[in-house]
C-alpha cells in the first residue's frame, strides 16, 4: 500500500510539474496579405464553413479550447496542428506555387467529398465543424470553381 501511494504521489507531481511546460500557440491574431481570403473571392457562406471547420488546424488562427492548457493534451494539440498547417495553411495559401495551390484545392473538395476532413477526432468535439451535405457541396463546389480558374489561367 505505502509503495503505491508513493507511485501516486510520484505521478501527481510529474503530472504538475509537465503543467508549467506550455507549448507556443498558433494566434497571430491578424489576417496576412497571404491568405486565401484576401487572395480570391471566398463567399461569407464558405468563409464561415472554413473558420469554423477548417481554420483551426489550417490557419494560423488557432482557437484553443480549455483542454489545451493541460498537458500533454496540449502537447498533442500542438502537434496535430502543425501537421495540419504542413499539410494545408490557408493563412499562406497566397505565397504557394500555382500548381500547388490548384493541387490543395483539388484535396479540399476530395478530402470533403470522401468524408476525412474535418477530422472525426475534430468533429466530435466541437459540433460547429460537422459539416452537412449543404455545406459539403458549397465548400467543393467553390474549391473546384477556383481551381479550374487557375488551372484555365495556366
Amino acid at each position: 500500500m505505502r509503495r503505491t501511494k508513493t507511485w501516486l504521489l510520484m505521478l501527481f507531481i510529474a503530472f504538475a510539474v509537465i503543467q508549467f511546460i506550455q507549448p507556443a500557440r498558433n494566434q497571430s491574431g491578424q489576417v496576412l496579405q497571404t491568405d486565401i481570403t484576401k487572395v480570391y473571392p471566398v463567399p461569407a457562406g464558405v468563409r464561415t464553413i472554413l473558420e469554423s471547420a477548417c481554420y483551426d488546424c489550417h490557419s494560423n488562427t488557432t482557437r484553443y479550447p480549455w483542454y489545451s492548457y493541460i498537458q500533454p493534451a496540449g502537447w498533442w494539440l500542438v502537434s496535430h496542428i502543425r501537421e495540419g498547417k504542413e499539410e494545408l495553411n490557408f493563412s499562406d495559401f497566397g505565397s504557394y506555387s500555382s500548381k500547388r495551390r490548384i493541387s490543395k484545392l483539388r484535396s479540399i473538395e476530395s478530402s470533403i467529398h470522401d468524408g476525412t476532413m474535418p477530422l472525426s477526432s475534430y468533429t466530435s468535439l466541437h459540433k460547429e465543424a460537422r459539416l452537412t451535405e449543404e455545406e459539403k457541396q458549397l465548400v467543393t463546389a467553390w474549391a473546384g470553381k477556383l481551381r479550374d480558374s487557375l488551372a484555365a489561367a495556366n
